[in-house]
């Protein structure tokens, strides 16, 4: 499955409700200036500020200038007002630079758990516009070995995976051709090497892949650790990666949905590169989590 097969990229989130937030209270407000304001700022205020800086200044704070105060206006200006630029700093945030997700299955086992808290790069692999996830500016293209969160392509139309966020590992990049046979991966002809560091102890939701083979994967320049059921091995696959697709999967071979049964992820889908645990809670708080993955 490839792009012209996707859902949609736009779905409701945070940032959607953020944005629509702002949009509001920049109407509310600008409204209330234009038409309703009764507490004028001195003539000679405004004469001393250049037309492009009192403009800008209003669009960060809904204000043309420091003193000027809202307690005469209806309560709903006065919100607008004050929550804007609080809310559009965290737009800004997570739109442009840093994004919070929660890890809510085994997929990714042993690097991320279920219950990790995780930091993404927006701005790793480029500059994109928020919520469209349009790139303007590109710094650099994912590598094979990367995790990436990205909104699921939802080929199958079904209303659940409606702007759903996936997290997996890059495998394939376009123009590759890979093999993941007998829990065995190639990549372009190349048999990847795995080391094996034993048996897998796990805690809490991953309780049940307590005995899988613990693995040490040796893909290119990011190798990482993977699970294997000693007793089932996951789906295999032979394919060649179209352009502007990634094939993807997760590091629990035998417990993840992935680019093996869906298809690929397009780039314009890739909403940024994962990279650091900040806080962990399924079962119980784990404070050794903590500041873990790169």
């Amino acid at each position: 499955m490839t792009i012209e097969n996707a859902s949609s990229f736009f779905a409701w989130d945070v940032s959607s409700f953020l944005a629509l937030f702002l949009v509001l209270a920049f109407a509310i407000v600008t409204i209330d200036q234009l038409f309703f304001n009764h507490t004028q700022t001195p003539v000679t205020d405004k004469a001393q500020q250049p037309i492009l800086w009192r403009f800008i200044y209003f669009a960060l704070f809904l204000r043309f200038n420091k003193s000027e105060k809202y307690l005469n206006r209806p309560k709903i200006v006065q919100w607008s007002a004050e929550f804007f630029p609080v809310l559009l700093l965290v737009f800004a945030l997570r739109g442009f630079v840093i994004e919070p997700f929660r890890i809510p299955s085994n997929s990714m086992m042993p690097t991320l758990l279920t219950g990790d808290f995780i930091l993404v790069s927006k701005f790793y692999y480029g500059v994109s516009v928020p919520i469209l996830n349009k790139k303007i500016i590109e710094f650099s293209k994912p590598e094979r070995g990367d995790v990436v969160v990205f909104r699921y392509p939802n080929y199958e139309k079904k209303s659940k995976y409606q702007g759903a966020d996936f997290i997996k590992r890059v495998i394939g990049i376009p123009g590759d051709k890979v093999i993941y046979r007998a829990d065995s991966l190639y990549v372009n002809g190349v048999k990847i090497d795995n080391k094996n560091i034993g048996a897998y102890q796990g805690v809490e939701s991953g309780s049940a892949m307590t005995g899988f083979k613990h693995k040490r994967e040796l893909l290119d320049n990011n190798p990482h650790n993977i699970l294997l059921d000693p007793n089932h091995p996951s789906r295999g696959v032979k394919l060649t990666v179209p352009e502007g697709h990634y094939f993807v999967m997760g590091d629990n071979r035998a417990r993840s949905s992935d680019s093996r049964f869906w298809g690929f992820v397009p780039e314009s889908y890739i909403i940024g590169k994962a990279f650091g645990i900040w806080m962990h809670w399924d079962e119980s708080l784990k404070l050794d989590r903590i500041g873990g993955f790169n």
